[in-house]
């Protein structure tokens, strides 16, 4: 007789793996896990826990959020990235860049870097007030790598399975920035208080153009999400936001008050993050998370 529990659950973590990585998961999984050769990081490293662990989905809601504070990289993704037109693709692109780099064979991972390389070759324009930009430029690469680094810490910080010591924080900033370094990124901080003063720096090219209240909107209001998921994904949502600092929330115009923090951010992100983690952990697959496969 089958569990209602146990359907529901692998129910709830298919549909996960289906959105995130796409509906080739297992496949994706597979070339990670399966193919021989070096990685760059091993089990026990904090890059390979934290980047698997459940608080990743509302640190890269986060992630978003504090990306689209820099005119250029949010210039780069209204005009090139098809985040509208093909929402889930990008994230799918997105998430197994970051498996394939955590977890993957290097070799396997130094070409998806090439192949990033080029694509950031080719994106190139202007910002709303006409200011030209181009992906590949060290200064705007160095900048998406500080938000998502500090995005994904500070989920984890918030919501993730156990608590980090000052140890373990920097040694995660430390692990993540050779990748950052390769797609053209200069000099990455290796310690948490180098990332928090890194990104200090850029505050004065920050602020909310159009394009980014446009997403922001798009990612909060009007998300690619069925609506019987939409509760659990505006959990997230809400979490994400909570972690954010009060001057990128006042910018972006997202609730910004201690009370959402403590009465609805906060609670809500946890209460998601733990179903994400519990769906992603079901039994009968080899590893946790988006990228594991069936045993």
């Amino acid at each position: 007789m089958l569990n209602p529990l146990s359907t529901l659950r692998r129910l709830i973590g298919e549909t996960l793996r289906s959105r995130v990585a796409g509906p080739d998961a297992d496949a994706k999984a597979a070339l990670i896990w399966d193919s021989p050769g070096e990685r760059w990081h091993s089990p026990d490293s904090m890059i390979w826990h934290i980047n698997g662990d459940a608080a990743m989905y509302a640190g890269g809601i986060r992630s978003l959020l504090l990306q689209a504070l820099h005119p250029a990289a949010m210039a780069g993704v209204a005009g090139h990235s098809g985040y509208r037109s093909d929402p889930w693709g990008r994230l799918q692109r997105t998430s197994e860049f970051l498996a394939m780099t955590t977890y993957g064979p290097i070799p396997d991972a130094e070409k998806m870097i090439e192949k990033i390389r080029g694509i950031h070759e080719r994106v190139r324009g202007k910002t709303d007030d006409g200011t030209p930009y181009r992906a590949s430029d060290p200064h705007l690469l160095e900048w998406v790598h500080l938000a998502e680094t500090e995005s994904f810490l500070t989920g984890f910080h918030q919501f993730g399975d156990r608590k980090l010591t000052q140890e373990e924080a920097d040694a995660y900033v430390t692990e993540a920035a050779p990748v950052g370094e390769l797609l053209g990124a200069v000099n990455l901080p290796r310690t948490e208080a180098e990332l928090h003063a890194a990104l200090e720096r850029y505050r004065p090219e920050l602020r909310a153009s159009e394009p980014a209240l446009d997403t922001v909107a798009f990612l909060v209001k009007t998300p690619p999400v069925p609506w019987i998921a939409r509760p659990g994904y505006w959990m997230l949502v809400a979490g994400a936001i909570s972690s954010l600092p009060m001057w990128a929330r006042r910018e972006l115009k997202l609730p910004a008050n201690k009370w959402f923090d403590r009465l609805v951010g906060r609670p809500l992100g946890s209460f998601a993050t733990a179903v994400v983690r519990w769906a992603l952990t079901s039994p009968g697959r080899v590893q946790s998370g988006t990228y594991s496969t069936p045993s």
